[in-house]
């Protein structure tokens, strides 16, 4: 049985807008129920509860890391919401990808000019040196993950002269 396995986790940049979402809404529940407990308002018992449940998305929002899974010839992609819940963000073929290589790297210029989607499941920092990889896939993808080493060298493994470190 020869197949590799490799697992890697990825905390993505807490954004501020989500933070401070959070904390306004649950400051908003607060003051409703509140109003709405001593004062008897109905109105002001809905909003607490509506402010309730959008306080909790955004903090299943604000913290999330993102999963890659490597094993037969793919990577699996899962986004981990507030540690507690995780959701499938996608599965790419190693064999229908074009090129992996650094964000910054030369040789993905050629690459770049192209109308495709883009999806970032990377920690979103920019980092010296570069640790964000893009892997371009047959079907108009472009998929920019940040792995570990292992990760780098079993993809490498997988197919050779696709898989540029530079």
């Amino acid at each position: 049985m020869g197949d590799t396995y490799v697992e890697c986790l990825v905390a993505r940049k807490s954004s501020l807008l989500f933070n401070f979402l959070k904390i306004l809404l649950i400051m908003l529940t607060a003051v409703f129920l509140f109003f709405g407990i001593v004062f008897g308002i109905v109105a002001g018992l809905i909003i607490g509860i509506a402010a309730g449940v959008g306080a909790y998305f955004a903090a299943m929002n604000s913290s999330i890391e993102y999963e890659y899974l490597y094993l037969e010839k793919e990577i699996s992609v899962d986004k981990v919401m507030a540690k507690s819940r995780r959701k499938k963000a996608g599965t790419y073929s190693v064999e229908k990808m074009e090129i992996f290589a650094p964000l910054n790297s030369h040789r993905l210029d050629s690459y770049k000019n192209r109308n495709t989607k883009t999806l970032d499941f990377s920690s979103g920092i920019a980092a010296q040196p570069e640790r964000r990889y893009m892997m371009v896939c047959n079907g108009g993808l472009n998929v920019i993950l940040e792995p570990n080493e292992a990760m780098i060298k079993a993809v490498q493994s997988a197919a050779p002269r696709k898989v540029f470190t530079d």
